[in-house]
């Protein structure tokens, strides 16, 4: 199971990014899919989650901002992040864990498969 990010990178406060996440070896299908962040210093954070049957959860402070979706075709879950804020700052996951069970952004940081990360640094 392999899982790799890409698409982080330094923007200026206002700016987007959109993060992708491919599998390999691995399908998402009928999986709780999710992207967590973690800042320096800081404890792992929940961001966007999307469930088997397509429905999605934000946490509260990227809702309207970001959005969370999955190319099932390609085995890609993206995350694109719009009017990028200094606080949004951060190393993003992507993460995998069963469906059925509690999908939400909370849950996220607990699920037992992620990637490496790709950094996101947003200037003021």
């Amino acid at each position: 199971v392999q899982l790799v990010e890409s698409g982080g990178g330094s923007v200026q406060a206002g700016g987007s990014l959109r993060l992708s996440c491919a599998a390999s070896g691995y399908t998402f299908r009928g999986k709780c899919l999710g992207w967590f962040r973690q800042a320096p210093g800081k404890g792992r954070e929940g961001v966007a989650a999307i469930d088997s049957d397509g429905s999605t959860e934000y946490t509260d402070s990227v809702k309207g901002r970001f959005s969370i979706s999955i190319d099932n075709a390609k085995n890609t879950l993206y995350l694109q992040m719009n009017s990028l804020k200094p606080e949004d700052t951060a190393m993003y996951y992507c993460a995998a864990g069963p469906s059925g069970g509690y999908c939400a952004p909370a849950a996220v940081p607990d699920f037992g498969d992620s990637g490496q990360g790709t950094q996101v640094t947003v200037s003021s």
